[in-house]
């Protein structure tokens, strides 16, 4: 969906932690970046203890740079570190004679 060029671009901005998720609706000018949203966003004063700026982001499930001009529509993610590579946690699950998807 393109937005004219006098249209401001409607985007959200969305960080969560397993407990707890905060999803910012913007309207921000044409030429707006990832990093701009963010910043615009304040997730960084909701969630102070976390460092957003050393966060990984995307649009949609894609990875992409803070640089990236966003779009009409645009969800942009910031991604929270993982505590265990999923590959380990299958391997220590697959040790104990489990898997990932049967309870016990």
């Amino acid at each position: 969906m393109e937005a004219r060029p006098s249209e401001p671009l409607c985007i959200e901005v969305v960080f969560a932690l397993h407990d707890r998720q905060e999803l910012v609706p913007l309207r921000l000018a044409n030429g707006a970046t990832v990093g701009e949203a963010i910043e615009q966003s304040a997730l960084q004063s909701a969630f102070p203890e976390w460092n957003l700026g050393e966060c990984a982001v995307g649009i949609w499930g894609q990875p992409v740079e803070r640089s990236q001009i966003l779009e009409q529509g645009d969800r942009v993610e910031i991604y929270r570190p993982l505590r265990i590579d999923p590959r380990e946690a299958r391997r220590a699950l697959a040790a104990q004679g489990k898997s990932m998807g049967k309870p016990g």
